[in-house]
């Protein structure tokens, strides 16, 4: 493979990625009088499932700087970093400067993906959020992924005024499986970790909600529900599974 550092001038510059725009959302406040506990939701997985644009992304990417991809690179990348895809799985470059503006054009180009072809939200999720709402209980994203990629999603989806706020990679020094985003999210609503529910689809962000000491729901769509059952307080296939009364029944034992 092709060692080769491919030229500046196709590849994002730190300053065109800081003139990136800010997509318009509005977001929830917390209600008057909140219920007596919280949600935060990890993003990918849970709320979305945007692999196909982000393997379409990547090859857009090779084929824009003219450099290969190995065929399964994006079974083989998955949950890893660009920073660290890009010189270690892909052996593009190895300068650090390169690899931060190839990073940045790779998601630019993902964003474009979700505005030209759009994104769904899975099954049951705007059910869900507008089953929160009307029980008065906040709820947050908490995720690993970029702000400006869950913003761009949020408005494409139209969603985004379910959501009290965004807690993103740009907002925490450590990541999952270490609670600091769950912990972050659920001093932002204003709870005490106990009474806060994290759903999650990954075993990293199970340990991470568990870690923080809080409730954990899995949601079974990156792993079966086998595989989750001795993981989390509580597996669901769609986030609608049960009513927020009923996760507060069997989560808290409220009645």
């Amino acid at each position: 493979m092709s060692t080769s550092t491919p030229s500046a001038s196709t590849s994002a510059s730190p300053a065109a990625a800081a003139v990136a725009r800010e997509p318009a959302v509005t977001f929830a406040t917390i209600p008057a009088t909140p219920a007596t506990w919280s949600v935060l939701f990890d993003w990918d997985g849970v709320i979305i499932e945007s692999a196909k644009a982000h393997e379409e992304s990547w090859d857009l990417l090779g084929a824009e700087l003219g450099l290969p991809l190995p065929e399964g690179h994006f079974k083989a990348g998955f949950g890893m970093r660009n920073q660290s895809i890009i010189p270690d799985l892909l052996n593009w470059t190895h300068d650090v400067p390169e690899i931060e503006r190839i990073s940045l054009r790779k998601e630019e180009l993902y964003r474009e993906v979700i505005r030209r072809d759009g994104m769904e939200s899975l099954p049951g999720v705007r059910e869900f959020l507008q089953a929160l709402r009307e029980a008065a209980v906040p709820c947050i994203i908490a995720s690993s992924t970029q702000r400006l990629n869950i913003t761009t999603t949020l408005e494409v989806l139209g969603l985004g005024d379910y959501f009290c706020g965004i807690v993103s990679s740009e907002d925490v020094k450590k990541g999952k499986p270490d609670p600091e985003p769950f912990l972050t999210a659920a001093a932002r609503l204003g709870y005490n970790p106990a009474r806060a529910v994290v759903f999650e689809d990954s075993f990293m962000g199970i340990t991470a909600g568990k870690a923080g000491g809080m409730k954990v729901v899995g949601v079974a769509t990156t792993h079966p529900r086998a595989e989750l059952v001795d993981k989390a307080d509580l597996v669901v296939e769609r986030l609608d599974d049960h009513t927020p009364a009923g996760y507060a029944r069997l989560l808290f034992g409220e009645v």
